[in-house]
């Protein structure tokens, strides 16, 4: 399967989010990464369900959600409702990871698990045939524009390799600080999606620059 590219709203102008939606609909990226964040699990609040909506209106690539919240199982049908494909919750936030895994498909909805760079890859080993896309931060969750974490190269080979020893069929996502520097280095060491914020909005040409990325992730 070719690599996947998505860009994160978090980066975009909220001044102009319809023209940056309609910037990633025309690009060649795959998916709309979100992340909501509330102030709690992370130390930064995003924005939460009208935007989400606002955005899911002109979205017509897969809506990647990646819930930075405490006690997420409160939101999962919600989600659903507000048209998001994927969602994502993190390893530290639950309590009961198989549950919440399963309420999430009962939604109709892919189930992602993202783990902090401090978590190691051993805690999925239980649950990573009900996972459909690990989301490995790269950086610190929270804000964006961090630095890359060089140890995510390790922790990507371990997740492959945990992936291929259960028979899973599992996506590996990296989220924090890709960029057209790493992200040759990344796919092969087994990633399938990159998430790149600041790097695509903060770029004098967004869309080329989506086009570089996917180029040298499939490259």
């Amino acid at each position: 399967m070719s690599k996947l590219i998505a860009p994160s709203v978090l980066a975009a102008d909220f001044g102009n989010l319809q023209r940056d939606v309609e910037m990633v609909n025309n690009s060649d990226a795959d998916w709309f990464h979100i992340d909501i964040m509330d102030g709690v699990f992370v130390p930064n609040i995003s924005f939460g369900m009208p935007v989400l909506k606002a955005i899911t209106k002109h979205a017509t690539k897969t809506i990647d959600v990646h819930l930075m919240i405490v006690d997420p199982d409160r939101y999962i049908k919600t989600f659903a409702e507000l048209g998001s494909n994927i969602l994502t919750v993190h390893y530290e936030a639950c309590t009961h990871l198989h549950r919440t895994l399963q309420a999430i498909k009962a939604e109709g909805m892919k189930a992602g698990v993202a783990i902090n760079p401090h978590t190691n890859i051993n805690v999925l080993e239980d649950t990573i045939n009900d996972i459909d896309l690990v989301c490995i931060m790269s950086v610190n969750p929270g804000f964006g524009g961090q630095s890359f974490i060089e140890n995510t190269y390790n922790k990507v080979k371990q997740l492959k390799d945990l992936i291929n020893k259960k028979g899973a069929s599992t996506l590996i996502e990296i989220d924090g600080g890709v960029t057209n520097k790493n992200a040759k280095t990344l796919v092969d060491a087994g990633a399938d999606v990159l998430v790149a914020g600041s790097y695509v909005f903060k770029s004098n040409d967004q869309t080329a620059t989506i086009k570089d990325l996917k180029a040298i992730a499939n490259s």
